[in-house]
């Protein structure tokens, strides 16, 4: 709740920025953008480094630049100085991710949707508190009592995890890559920007421009940099993967509209009557009218916990984006009175905390048990994404749909009533989206239900995929580990040399399968007791298209044998050898030719294999081919 308090803290004083500050609203609008900016591109580093190090040392540390970007901000009045401390506040945006995945491995059982659910509620109290408690509190004291009081909670907190959370023995072994974090953070910061101010500076403007062309470029050397990595800052293979793909587009699209009810709502209730939509009410009220929102959020987490248990992470999912879909989509209909607003606004932060307590269970039900935190890290990057760009969309509806009103007697330019049946159409239809793009998220192998906690007794075992080849080769291949019914344990996606790490519950026989690329899988029975060495696995039998290639009954010695794609791209040749037999790497699956021919007497034959996922056999008896014309 604290962290997500720092994103609205100072949303209700940017118009007060240039007195603080002695600066223009829209560089004070900065103190907004930047922490946003600083969550996003620090969440998934900081998530992968709880993975590698430790969940709880890196939540500490990310409480602990929360606690010093409090204080800065408290004791200064300069400007620079408070960019700062919102960023150190900003880089405490991880804490979310990481601390759902120690719910996963500390909580029992029956209690792990509960609190996923409380934990991914609490994202909806930053609107729902934030705005009317730093409103208050800035009224009553002053702008530096916002921080004193954020100092004062953070330093709590930051005290009670030292005395009470344990630390996570699932590790996530190797390096951490450097180089693809740095690139990672520069194209996270060009498209955050171009998202967050678009608007302001102009879509078609010099900065907007470059930097998507910035953003762009580098994501489009990060990706395969990526790809080609052992071990990458960002696995997007998994990621990739259709469980978390659909997830995470959901995740966008809902955040869009739990961000949405907010930036549209308020400056609704604030709207003077004369617009004809608006209650001309106070930037207070408007926050206190909002703050039922942010709390059902949390005061419904038993319920979402519960759908969780009960009906798996996809339903619960779809049921909360369709409970989006359907408040916003009947806004139109229920503005006359401030009761139905204030209903409907709270009808949408039920739909949001019920999704999200869907999102972070599909998400960790779907990849390993040592990469949870830095996977929640990646759908909470998705979050911040969705954030920002309902942010943009509503002030570039907002500029262009405008009306006027009397302000303080004044004509002044407001958002129109358009501008806001538009808004609410349009999250209605992104909730709708969710609700289709949830609908396809596979249920299969335990993905959407609550993955099974370690309750802190989680053991880490460390292995290797060898390849029956005296060549080096790349591995491309996943180990799954079993109990001996078959239930699923873990599995892991194993380095480019074969090395992978796996968590299990308790000491005991397991089931180990091994698949790589290009190699018959093997499944082995494993006794697994702590501190064991690494366990080896020796993947024998390569799977090949192979075959041999005959004359008139005898061997075809020395004929040259071609495969090619059935598109017509070469895949590879070779020559047979003194027993006529010839044999390729299996490639991926499709429909290939394989010709052979003797050049020297012109003898020749093709055929045409479907190659799937096992060895393919292609015996040729070579023919003379004749060309004689007709008569």
């Amino acid at each position: 709740m604290a962290v997500a308090l720092q994103q609205t803290l100072v949303v209700p004083l940017v118009p007060h920025m240039p007195s603080i500050f002695g600066t223009t609203v829209d560089t004070g609008s900065w103190l907004l953008t930047i922490t946003l900016l600083a969550g996003a591109v620090a969440t998934p580093i900081v998530t992968k480094l709880a993975d590698m190090y430790g969940k709880r040392r890196m939540i500490m540390l990310a409480l602990s630049l929360m606690l010093a970007g409090s204080l800065l901000l408290a004791l200064t009045t300069s400007l620079a100085l408070a960019l700062t401390g919102r960023a150190l506040q900003g880089l405490a945006a991880a804490v979310i991710p990481i601390g759902i995945s120690i719910l996963r491995d500390e909580l029992p059982k029956e209690r792990v949707g509960f609190g996923i659910a409380l934990m991914s509620a609490t994202l909806g109290i930053g609107g729902g508190l934030g705005l009317p408690l730093s409103g208050f509190l800035y009224d009553s004291i002053g702008w530096a009592s916002i921080f004193w009081v954020s100092a004062a909670v953070t330093a709590t907190i930051l005290l009670a995890v030292m005395r009470f959370v344990p630390e996570s023995p699932v590790r996530s072994p190797g390096s951490f890559d450097l180089v693809g974090a740095v690139v990672l953070s520069m194209g996270l910061t060009a498209v955050m920007l171009v998202i967050s101010k678009g608007t302001v500076w102009g879509w078609v403007s010099t900065p907007t421009v470059l930097l998507a062309t910035a953003g762009v470029v580098t994501f489009a050397l990060w990706v395969p940099m990526q790809l080609r990595r052992s071990e990458p800052m960002v696995d997007l293979r998994t990621t990739a993967s259709r469980p978390v793909l659909l997830t995470n587009i959901a995740s966008v699209l809902v955040t869009m509209g739990m961000m949405a009810n907010g930036l549209l709502t308020i400056p609704f209730l604030e709207a003077p009557v004369s617009t004809g939509h608006g209650f001309g009410v106070s930037v207070m009220t408007a926050g206190l009218l909002m703050a039922p929102s942010g709390l059902a959020m949390v005061a419904f987490a038993p319920v979402s916990g519960l759908m969780l248990n009960r009906l798996g992470g996809r339903v619960t999912l779809i049921v909360g984006a369709l409970v989006v879909a359907v408040s916003y989509l009947a806004r139109p209909l229920g503005d006359e009175a401030l009761w139905q607003v204030v209903v409907l606004s709270t009808l949408t932060g039920l739909g949001a905390a019920i999704a999200f307590a869907a999102m972070p269970a599909l998400i960790m039900s779907a990849v390993p048990i040592t990469e949870t935190a830095s996977a929640n890290g990646i759908n909470s990057l998705m979050r911040a994404v969705g954030m920002a760009t309902a942010s943009a969309g509503t002030a570039a509806l907002f500029a262009t749909l405008t009306t006027t009103a009397v302000v303080d007697g004044a004509r002044v330019p407001v958002p129109s009533t358009e501008a806001y049946s538009i808004g609410f159409l349009l999250c209605g239809l992104f909730g709708a989206v969710a609700a289709v793009v949830a609908a396809f998220i596979p249920t299969g192998g335990g993905v959407g239900s609550v993955p099974e906690p370690g309750r802190g007794t989680e053991k880490v075992v460390a292995g290797r995929i060898v390849l029956g080849t005296p060549r080096h080769e790349q591995v491309l291949g996943t180990v799954v580990l079993t109990r001996p019914d078959g239930q699923q344990v873990d599995w892991a996606r194993p380095d480019f040399d074969g090395h992978f790490a796996l968590a299990y519950p308790h000491d005991g026989r397991y089931l180990m399968v091994a698949t790589a690329r290009g190699w018959a899988p093997r499944v082995t029975v494993t006794d697994l007791a702590g501190e064991e060495a690494v366990v080896e696995v020796v993947l024998a039998d390569r799977l090949t298209v192979h075959g041999t290639v005959t004359l008139q009954g005898a061997p075809a010695v020395g004929a040259t044998v071609t495969m090619f794609e059935g598109t017509g791209e070469h895949t590879g040749h070779t020559t047979t050898d003194d027993r006529g037999a010839f044999e390729f790497a299996l490639p991926p699956a499709g429909v290939y030719l394989v010709a052979a021919a003797l050049p020297e007497t012109g003898e020749s034959r093709a055929r045409k294999v479907t190659v799937t996922a096992e060895s393919v056999a292609v015996d040729l008896e070579l023919l003379r081919e004749t060309n004689d014309a007709p008569a």
